[in-house]
């Protein structure tokens, strides 16, 4: 590493558009990141393929994608090649993806608006898939032999654990050098009667039966939104659901009321959608009826 490089000014930097992450409707190869010219990124395929051998989903592959292209973008407007890249290049991303403005697409009225910046979570998330991304390329012999994202090293000296109270749970050992302090998060709740006033304002049977089983099972919305005829079991009160990390398929109980809401929306669709076991069990509301998808708002009445 050079550290004669004179200091960016990070406030003049102006990271252009440059690429895109382009869905390819590709089993094997779900999404690709291309340049300007729209040729794909060879090193970023290399990566995206080894996740899929790990059995990740094409949504973390999505999810690291986006990653990659924030950091290519960096890279273009510093005018370095990504086999190029030095800590003192990690470093000054770490602080223009913590302080730059995010660009966001126009909202609709009336929609929250979130924080001008990237999150923690996602500043966070960028540092682990570069590192990850470089440790790739460097075992492989086609990146720099030093990782631009280190590990804190800082954090290993000593023994480990030396203060480790048994009481309380072991705290991941591996850190990056860039990777900022998370914020301890609240758990998000509200009060009952909220709940219930939420709950009785919700125009449809469906609607109802989706939130009782999400409340009661814990399980993602999109997870919920794939659970077929055959997922559901009455009788012993579970579902089955394909989990999003592991896409292992697994079963979860949730609510007695949650089968009652959903007897009575299944009820409301006999005869008008088709049935079997590897049906959906989510219709939108509105003829034709098609199934849900993870794109589709889980309780609108316009679904």
């Amino acid at each position: 590493m050079d550290d004669r490089v004179p200091e960016r000014d990070l406030s003049r930097l102006a990271v252009p558009r440059w690429g895109r992450l382009v869905e390819t409707g590709d089993r094997y190869e779900p999404y690709r990141l291309v340049d300007a010219d729209g040729a794909a990124v060879a090193p970023v395929a290399v990566f995206f393929q080894e996740l899929l051998a790990a059995g990740k989903a094409a949504a973390t592959v999505r999810s690291y994608g986006m990653d990659l292209l924030r950091w290519w973008r960096f890279l273009h407007a510093v005018e370095v090649s990504w086999d190029r890249a030095t800590r003192v290049d990690a470093r000054d991303f770490s602080c223009w993806i913590q302080l730059t403005v995010k660009r966001r697409r126009a909202r609709s009225v009336g929609a929250p608006s979130p924080g001008l910046g990237y999150a923690p979570s996602t500043v966070a998330h960028s540092e682990t898939v570069l590192r990850k991304f470089y440790d790739l390329h460097r075992d492989a012999g086609s990146g720099p032999l030093i990782n631009p994202f280190p590990l804190d090293l800082a954090r290993r000296s000593g023994r480990a654990h030396a203060h480790h109270n048994p009481m309380d749970a072991w705290a991941p050992e591996r850190r990056g050098r860039y990777r900022p302090t998370l914020p301890r998060r609240i758990p998000r709740s509200i009060p009952d009667e909220w709940f219930n006033t939420l709950f009785a304002a919700l125009p449809s049977n469906r609607d109802r039966a989706m939130i009782a089983f999400w409340i009661s099972s814990g399980v993602r919305a999109s997870e919920l939104i794939g659970v077929r005829q055959c997922d559901v079991d009455a009788g012993q009160q579970l579902i089955s659901v394909v989990r999003k990390g592991s896409r292992v398929r697994q079963q979860v109980p949730a609510s007695a009321d949650a089968f009652v809401w959903l007897r009575l929306y299944q009820q409301e669709l006999h005869g008008l959608v088709p049935r079997g076991r590897t049906q959906p069990v989510w219709w939108t509301l509105r003829r034709p009826f098609q199934p849900l998808n993870t794109t589709a708002p889980i309780a609108c009445s316009s679904g």
